[in-house]
This record gives structure tokens, sequence and C-alpha cells, in this order.
């Protein structure tokens, strides 16, 4: 059999091939470029603190470092939003997500939910201890008749615009005279509103004590100058979740976000929202609490 000469052409060309498959062995190996899930925090104390003395001791800044530890497959990055800028957000980025929201039919039309994180006292309505009188006609058992307060047409009710305060509340507020609100928007709505009642151009703010009471101090109102009355009808605790886009992208990040939840330790969690509350209202609320979580995680 004759023998194929291999020519010095032939040769060198081998030559560079092997040259180049070395060379390309000797690359490092590039990785795919990590998806970024922007987290919208809102300045909610107790969940979110963004500014002042306790700046990042919220119940869901101390749950954030948890979240992003457990989801290293992300690039995540933080944005400060108002309530209004948030929903635009989640509407807008394909991978979103914010940490704090009530569950509302409306929202979860197009928005991804995942399961409960969070439980917290339910919304109701403070004034100044000399603006008690406005709400006596209303009173039912010490809780106030939110509907009839609002069809009345003798008082407004300062809320925060666009921010939800649970279905059963949502649904009164649907349904109050276009004049009865008193709406507003910005990072800084709530302190906005108790500044509007301090000065007397409102005496109903719709909202949560806690962080009623936080935004009252930092403005240096005394919380013993403020009173609040739950709603008649309302829960006594809501849930918190954490919603993310309505995408493929955002469904897929809440799916991973209800398996870390179902591992975090839920004590904890229940522990730093109590330190918030009356002390009378502590022992009541974690074993509230505490019967929840346990009842979720048998389903």
């Amino acid at each position: 059999m004759k023998r194929r000469q291999i020519s010095g052409t032939d040769l060198a060309s081998h030559r560079w091939r092997l040259f180049g498959l070395l060379l390309l062995l000797a690359l490092p190996i590039t990785t795919q470029a990590k998806p970024t899930l922007i987290w919208l925090l809102r300045d909610i104390p107790p969940l979110t603190i963004l500014e002042g003395p306790k700046k990042g001791l919220g119940v869901i800044d101390q749950l954030m470092p948890q979240l992003i530890a457990g989801m290293p497959q992300y690039d995540h990055t933080m944005m400060r939003v108002n309530r209004a800028r948030g929903l635009q957000m989640l509407q807008d980025n394909p991978l979103a997500c914010d940490p704090a929201l009530l569950w509302s039919e409306a929202r979860a039309r197009s928005v991804a939910y995942s399961i409960p994180a969070i439980r917290a006292v339910s919304n109701g309505l403070v004034v100044r201890r000399p603006d008690r009188a406005v709400l006596e006609p209303y009173l039912i058992a010490g809780e106030v008749d939110l509907a009839a307060l609002l069809a009345g047409g003798k008082q407004h009710v300062g809320v925060v615009a666009e921010r939800s305060y649970g279905e059963y509340i949502d649904n009164i507020l649907q349904r109050a005279p276009s004049d009865a609100l008193t709406p507003h928007y910005g990072n800084d709505a709530v302190t906005n509103l108790l500044s509007m009642q301090r000065l007397g151009r409102l005496q109903v703010v719709l909202g949560y004590w806690p962080e009623i009471r936080y935004q009252a101090r930092q403005a240096l109102i005394a919380e013993d100058e403020l009173t609040f009355y739950p709603v008649k009808g309302a829960e006594k605790y809501i849930s918190g979740y954490i919603a993310c886009s309505g995408t493929v992208q955002g469904r897929q990040a809440v799916s991973e976000i209800n398996q870390l939840l179902r591992t975090l330790p839920r004590e904890h969690l229940n522990q730093l929202y109590a330190h918030w509350l009356d002390p009378e209202r502590q022992t009541d609320y974690l074993t509230q609490a505490r019967a929840f979580f346990e009842h979720q995680s048998r389903q």
C-alpha cells in the first residue's frame, strides 16, 4: 500500500490548528451574565426603614439579606420608590420585586405574589386627642364604621395614594364619595398627612398604627397626642407578600422566593415585628402569627 506523503504545508497547517486549539483551552471560561433582580423599597416602618436613626432595622430590612444570599443566581439591586412608582415598575420591568406588598384582586391580575411573608396589624383610623369627638357617631364597641364615616360627608380621611389597606378596607374606599378622601403622593406621604393633621387641615388619617407612631416620633409629634381606632369588620392581622413582575422571569423568581420562605425561621421575623407593637398586643400577635404560619406550612 502506498503511503501518503505529508507535505511541509500540511504539517504547518496542522501545527497551527493544534496551536489554536491549545490557545482556546488556555482561555478563561466565561460565564453567562446573571439576570438583575430589582428590589423596590419604600419607607414603611416597621417593615422597611430607609432613613433616620433606625435605618435598616425594619423587619423586611432584616429579611432582605437572607433572600439575597439564598438567590445567588441573580445580581441584586435596590431602588427606592414611592407607592405609585413601585407599581409602575412592577408593570414595566420584566424582573422587579416589592418585598412588602398587600394582596389585592386587581394587582394579582398583573403581578405574581409569593406565599405570605409576614403578618402585620391591620389598618385603622388615627385622630388627635382633641378631635376624638369627630369619630364618636361612628364608633361601635370601640371600632369605627368606616363606610358610614365616609358616606357622612363631614370628614375627609387622609390616605397614601395608590396604597392598599387590605382587601376589606380597599372595598370600602372604592365605594366612598370622590371628595371623602384626601390622597397624598410622594416618599413622605404619611409624615405629610400627619403634618396636615397637626395643622388642622385634616382630622382623620388612615394607616398602620406602628408606622404612624414611628413617623410621628420622627416629626416630633408626641405619641400620646394621637388615638388609634380599628376599622369595624376588618381583620385584626393581615398578610404581607413579596410581589414580582407578572412575567416569566418574575414568576420564576416568586417560585424561588417561596422555596426560601418555607425554610426561613418564621419565629424570628414574628419577634422582630412584635417588638414594634404595644406591650399588651405583643403576646396576642405572636400567638396568632405562630398559628397562622403553622397552618400555612401544613398546606
